[in-house]
């Protein structure tokens, strides 16, 4: 009667370890539909004072989202995501405006552009002459 309790055990530990996989495989094909159908725009950007992002002093960071709708802790939302829509998420493609004048006072300030937008890694570091400069670009997006 020994024999055939631990058999019979042996058999439903191998039946359980062999479907509870397939049973698993089963239940993520039914897996829910997602909650939206923009793909994740989701960015963090820092400012500092230094030359690089591994040499500066953070003064700040904010967090900025635009599918499905702006939002974050950026100050204006809408007016970034609106930007990075215009040049498809190329951060490096916004431009400086040319009736802005800087002094030539170097006091470098790095931004950084770290996330997704629309599904795609973003990754991005420029360092401006001073804060005068950075604020010339043709963007809400750094004026943070």
């Amino acid at each position: 009667m020994r024999n055939t309790a631990r058999w019979a055990a042996t058999l439903a530990l191998t039946a359980t370890a062999v479907c509870g996989p397939l049973t698993g495989a089963a239940l993520a094909d039914q897996a829910p539909a997602p909650a939206s159908l923009y793909a994740p725009s989701a960015l963090v950007l820092t400012v500092g004072h230094g030359e690089s992002a591994a040499t500066a002093t953070p003064q700040r960071a904010v967090t900025l989202s635009c599918a499905p709708t702006p939002s974050g802790t950026h100050p204006a939302p809408a007016r970034a995501c609106a930007e990075l829509r215009g040049v498809g998420g190329d951060v490096s493609a916004l431009t400086a405006r040319d009736d802005v004048w800087c002094t030539k006072q170097y006091d470098p300030v790095v931004v950084t552009v770290d996330g997704v937008w629309q599904g795609r890694r973003v990754s991005y570091e420029q360092t401006f002459a001073n804060g005068c400069v950075k604020n010339s670009y043709l963007s809400s997006v750094f004026t943070f």
